[in-house]
């Protein structure tokens, strides 16, 4: 199993952004140079996650949703989608998705729940390969509703891979009233600071790609956004009556979508 350690990873970057301990020295080295650009860089992965279980808690418990398929899953870190979803749905279907093998080692975290849940190694720029997989098509039922999370990964894909087109063959295999859960990573409040971290991803051979409000919107094309629709992390269904982060700390927009 070729871990990479040679080079940063996002998936262990943000495991030690989140204060976790699965990462190797150029992650770390990788993190640290990040916030020396940015000193708010472990605000994003925070936010991220808090967002994510917003999110499935809304799905599960207000849309009635129990089947999730979370591409860009990263590094266990709970509560994970499967904790929140079989809270509200004990028989909830998780199929979580990753191409790192890192991730593949710490799976067994993913799957100790009540309900049905898989991992499958496999990447977001090979839609099909993960349609098609037993662990999705045994899992997940296609003739009901499924929500697909994408959850700050789409900003490590680059123009030239089409994410848009990415997302959207994802998204044509999927029932009416399935639903898309979406963050991104966005230079709109701070372009200076992610320009710089941006480039020093790059130096380290990993693409990373922020994108504006209306570069972000795009993805939902042909869907029906929740209210309140396209927000910064913090002011989506907030469910804390403390102050929030700035956007410019936060830097992330998230959303959820309907598919009619």
């Amino acid at each position: 199993m070729d871990l990479h350690t040679d080079r940063p990873h996002p998936a262990r970057v943000y495991n030690y952004l989140l204060g976790g301990d699965v990462y190797f020295d150029a992650d770390k080295h990788a993190a640290e140079q990040g916030i020396r650009s940015n000193p708010h860089s472990r605000v994003p992965p925070r936010e991220n996650r808090a967002f994510l279980r917003r999110a499935v808690r809304f799905l599960a418990a207000e849309q009635g949703i129990d089947q999730f398929l979370d591409i860009g899953t990263g590094i266990p870190s709970p509560p994970n989608v499967h904790h929140v979803a079989q809270s509200v749905h004990p028989g909830a279907r998780v199929v979580y998705v990753d191409h790192d093998p890192i991730v593949l080692a710490h799976a067994a975290t993913l799957l100790d729940g009540t309900g049905e849940t898989r991992f499958l190694k496999a990447d977001l720029l090979d839609p099909r390969a993960i349609l098609e997989s037993p662990e999705v098509r045994e899992t997940l039922d296609f003739d009901r509703p499924v929500a697909l999370l994408l959850i700050a990964v789409l900003h490590f894909v680059g123009d030239d891979q089409d994410p848009y087109a990415l997302v959207a063959e994802l998204l044509a295999a999927l029932p009416p009233g399935s639903h898309l859960t979406l963050s991104h990573l966005t230079g709109d409040f701070a372009p200076e600071a992610w320009a710089a971290v941006t480039e020093i991803f790059r130096r380290q051979g990993v693409t990373m790609r922020v994108r504006t409000r209306p570069e972000v919107v795009r993805f939902f094309t042909g869907l029906d956004l929740i209210d309140p629709g396209l927000q910064v992390l913090p002011q989506w269904r907030p469910d804390t009556d403390e102050p929030p982060a700035s956007d410019a700390a936060v830097s992330v927009y998230g959303a959820v979508a309907r598919k009619p």
